[in-house]
């Protein structure tokens, strides 16, 4: 019997016969963390199975610590791989938390009857009061997508407000120092883009460790539909989000498919634009050769040495390069866009986004299981995940406004620096909880504090002097003050939030799918690293051949039938 039903039975048992504290004492213990925890006995293990995660195992270090300090749990996370989900699925079993990075497998797990019902038992009542009273638009959201009307998870990045937008991630990263050196060239489309990636690669041939440098380092770990950086450059430059297999205009709601128009052939394909863009960086020795077989984590570690100049992303650019020992040798990736380039900004959703917390309907722990979710959407545990532990790494001052403490700046600045204190032994990156999926976005607001959001990049604190001379003087030739100031001066398009959901497909358009993308990404590499434009060619040529013969023009209609929804459920939002 799951724990919910059990503490139900005790309450109606509890109105016939009187039992005693300690026995009573002895069936709370099953119970979950806060009220009900099984404090002072052996820690329950949860499995969480997450789709978003990058590692597998035992979570360890400060956020460990906290979460077994406060529910008394373990956590054990389970990523995902090719054909985990389906297996665990069929079991019959796909862990006690779930964290779902698509709404066709969320869905998939809802119909398939895999998901708790979050009202069962008034679980949400009892123990997600903070979601339920903060959270109702993406809960009902949530209910509308089920058929019978219940509520089986609750999508992720929830806003505050629906006028607000994200701050921008498609930073266009450079090293400013060697722009500066460069004398600072014009730089209108991704021609121009090219040339001055050509002279700041003889200007800084090597990194710090002697290596050869290169414009930009890719990895393959979250190619999906499409190879991720080259569809991720398509948004950067145009705007055009991802959609299905190819893009999104969210100004019109027109889609470009990934390999053109099936029924218009003079239709330009952004992505193949974007390919050829990445190929002309092979050919110019401008692409880490190791693109292909890199992960993140050599990738990004290739950045912070100085191995590359430039990332269409904050995460894989300044946030990597700008440490202190760089910013202490005036070395500085900032923001540098072509002036032709509009990228994509999201627009903040109440309703949540298209990645799912949920609950396994066989978990023994629905309570623990809720307890934990809630926690994680406080103001407390949104911060905490984000930050680390309030007090040592950041805390509010008597204003309320939020600030890093000195060591907390440390941190901040380098994800690997070593915990203090009571959460020593282990680094700050080792310590973050590898979920790997949020609550709030980043730019919600946080009602603990003054008025300020969860993302440190716009708290009062932060908007301090520039912090060496070659962050003065971006600040100077932009005459912006922060990275978001900078992109917000510029052109952008919003893609707005709304309610809308990707259909489910059947079975056959899945087959047809899966050959299409599978063909689609491998030749994408392969182009990638042609030795030849006529080699580059002819392998895009194959490609478009092959993903026609295995059913590409059915892969389109869907996705531009869906996109015609997609801009419906927008429209409808501003009415």
């Amino acid at each position: 019997m799951k724990r919910g039903k059990v503490r139900k039975a005790l309450k109606k048992a509890a109105a016939l016969i009187s039992v005693s504290a300690v026995a009573l004492g002895s069936l709370a213990g099953c119970g979950s963390g806060g009220g009900s925890a099984s404090k002072g006995g052996d820690p329950i293990t949860l499995t969480v199975f997450s789709q978003r995660a990058n590692y597998s195992g035992e979570q360890i270090g400060w956020s460990a610590d906290i979460l077994l300090d406060k529910f008394n749990v373990k956590l054990n996370i389970v990523p995902n791989s090719d054909g985990v989900m389906d297996t665990r699925l069929e079991s019959g079993n796909l862990g006690d938390i779930i964290v779902f990075g698509s709404e066709q497998d969320y869905m998939k797990a809802v119909n398939a009857g895999a998901l708790f019902d979050w009202e069962e038992d008034q679980i949400l009542d009892e123990y997600g009061p903070y979601i339920k009273e903060n959270m109702s638009h993406a809960l009902e959201k949530n209910r509308g997508m089920s058929e019978d009307g219940k509520i089986y998870g609750l999508g992720y990045e929830v806003a505050t407000n629906s006028e607000d937008i994200q701050s921008f991630f498609y930073t266009w990263d450079l090293r400013w120092d060697l722009y500066k050196e460069l004398g600072y060239p014009v730089v209108n489309n991704l021609d121009d883009y090219v040339e001055m990636l050509k002279d700041m690669k003889e200007l800084c041939p090597t990194d710090e460790s002697g290596k050869p440098t290169y414009a930009v380092s890719l990895w393959p770990d979250w190619d999906g539909n499409m190879v991720m950086y080259v569809k991720s450059m398509a948004t950067a430059y145009y705007g055009y989000d991802e959609f299905g297999l190819g893009l999104y205009n969210p100004t019109d709601g027109h889609f470009y498919g990934a390999l053109g128009n099936p029924n218009d052939p003079s239709e330009q394909s952004p992505y193949l634009e974007m390919l050829s863009f990445f190929h002309n960086l092979y050919k110019n020795d401008l692409l880490d050769p190791d693109s292909m077989t890199n992960t993140y984590d050599t990738a990004t570690e290739k950045t912070k040495k100085g191995g590359t100049f430039f990332s269409i992303f904050n995460y894989s650019g300044y946030m990597i390069y700008n440490t202190d020992e760089h910013v202490a040798q005036n070395k500085m990736m900032k923001s540098m866009k072509p002036n032709d380039a509009s990228p994509i900004v999201y627009g903040l959703n109440v309703l949540g986004g298209n990645n799912y917390w949920a609950i396994g309907s066989n978990t023994e722990y629905p309570d623990l299981c809720m307890e934990i979710i809630n926690y994680l959407c406080t103001p407390e545990g949104r911060m905490t995940m984000e930050y680390g532990p309030q007090g040592l790494t950041w805390d509010y001052d008597e204003d309320g406004n939020t600030y890093f403490t000195e060591y907390g700046k440390k941190v901040n600045n380098d994800k690997n620096t070593p915990m203090e204190g009571d959460y020593s032994g282990s680094t700050f990156h080792d310590g973050e909880l590898q979920i790997n999926c949020t609550t709030w976005t980043i730019d919600a607001s946080n009602p603990d504090s003054n008025g300020e959001t969860y993302n440190d990049e716009q708290w009062k604190s932060n908007q301090a002097e520039p912090v060496c001379d070659i962050d003065a003087d971006w600040r100077e030739y932009t005459g912006a003050t922060s990275i978001n100031e900078y992109m917000a001066a510029g052109n952008y398009v919003v893609s707005p939030g709304s309610a809308f959901v990707l259909a489910e497909q059947d079975d056959e358009l899945k087959t047809t799918w899966a050959q299409v993308t599978k063909c689609l990404v491998d030749n994408s590499w392969k182009a990638i690293y042609a030795k030849s434009d006529e080699e580059y060619d002819k392998i895009v040529a194959d490609m478009i051949s092959q993903c026609n013969d295995y059913g590409y023009e059915d892969c389109w209609n869907w996705s531009n039938d869906q996109a015609a929804i997609r801009k419906a459920a927008e429209e409808a939002v501003g009415d």
